[in-house]
């Protein structure tokens, strides 16, 4: 299986996309293009669970208000019989007191004020008895009012109660799709990418595949044919080959798109690419940082072959310079080619190729 290098640049792209917006949720990119297509059906899944919830609390409730009155009974004996507990334990302390014959001046007269205290915590304990219980009482009467007025909401309000209790989760969803449906382009490209690497990973480990090559000139390079400078270049994938280096702009474009006018033109992005692609190439031979085997005759040729690659069909027409292919059609025509580097050539050039991509 041939060495690869970097991630796909379209799903790199899609998961900083989607990391940026706190959306952890995909670890592939199936599951994106999943979650995509199935939006719809996730939708109806959070309202029906709603529904369900919705219907189990209007059935709690209905069970709870019917039982509360007789829980607010036996509440109110327990405070009623916590609250005497507590007088009748103020008359024991009050009782041995008073029985209690002290000799002791200061001792006699502290338990004569202890006594006057119970009394006083006696009559007003007596006297505030309802009240307190009331109070007691008065945050389960709540608690039961609230009870009941949700049920009867729920009763004449089912859907409003629904739609209330999914908002948030229904929000987030489609928060995730519109986020998702942002970066569709490189959904549709990585989709497209991801067949590319899976097609050329059949090939022997004297390949090596380098995604996502990107540079950004120190120098721009003058490009006679469209006379301007080019600054940087982005090329889907670079496959260094036993056979030269073959440059892959990948397309995951329907016949639509193809003859779409407004879509910049993929045979000149890549000659763009090429371009720059040779003059440093051409560089690093002169320079000798390659170490290729020399020839008597003199520098050794790198060949660079562009192909397009598209997934779902491909125009008739041929282009100077560059090869249209389906996907399924790299490896044979990747394999036509006669191998002219040693496997160590060929690992030094891809070598230098990946150093580029990470210091340029």
């Amino acid at each position: 299986m041939c060495k690869i290098y970097n991630s796909i640049g379209s799903l790199t792209t899609v998961k900083s996309h989607l990391h940026r917006h706190r959306i952890f949720d995909f670890k592939s990119l199936n599951e994106v293009i999943s979650f995509q297509k199935d939006y719809s059906i996730y939708r109806q899944q959070i309202v029906s669970s709603h529904e369900q919830t919705i219907l189990q609390e209007e059935n709690d409730l209905s069970i709870a208000i019917s039982t509360f009155d007789s829980a607010l009974k036996e509440e109110k004996i327990n405070i009623t019989s916590a609250l005497l507990d507590e007088i009748d334990w103020f008359k024991k302390r009050m009782s041995n007191l008073q029985k209690s014959t002290q000799k002791n001046i200061i001792k006699k007269i502290v338990s004569i004020i202890k006594v006057l205290i119970y009394k006083y915590k006696i009559r007003f304990l007596e006297y505030k008895l309802d009240s307190k219980i009331n109070l007691a009482l008065s945050k389960l009467a709540i608690i039961q009012t609230l009870q009941y007025n949700r049920h009867q909401y729920i009763a004449s309000h089912f859907l409003d109660a629904v739609n209330e209790s999914c908002r948030i989760p229904l929000m987030e969803l489609d928060r995730k799709k519109w986020l998702i449906d942002q970066v569709n382009t490189s959904i549709l490209g990585a989709l497209g990418e991801q067949k590319v690497e899976h097609e050329l990973k059949s090939l022997s480990d004297e390949y090596f595949l380098i995604n996502d090559f990107t540079l950004t000139l120190r120098s721009p390079i003058y490009f006679p044919q469209e006379k301007s400078y080019i600054k940087s270049i982005q090329i889907d994938h670079i496959l260094v080959a036993p056979s030269g280096i073959f440059l892959i702009e990948t397309k995951n474009w329907s016949t639509e798109s193809m003859n779409n006018l407004s879509l910049y033109s993929p045979v000149q992005q890549i000659r763009r690419s090429s371009f720059v692609t040779f003059k440093l190439i051409n560089e690093a031979i002169e320079n000798n940082m390659l170490q290729l085997n020399r020839h008597h005759w003199g520098n050794r040729k790198i060949p660079i072959k562009n192909l397009i690659a598209l997934t779902n069909s491909k125009p008739n027409e041929e282009f100077d310079f560059v090869k249209i292919l389906l996907v399924k059609e790299l490896v044979g025509y990747i394999n036509y080619f006669k191998p002219i580097f040693s496997n160590s050539e060929t690992q030094r050039m891809s070598e230098y190729l990946v150093d580029l991509n990470i210091h340029h």
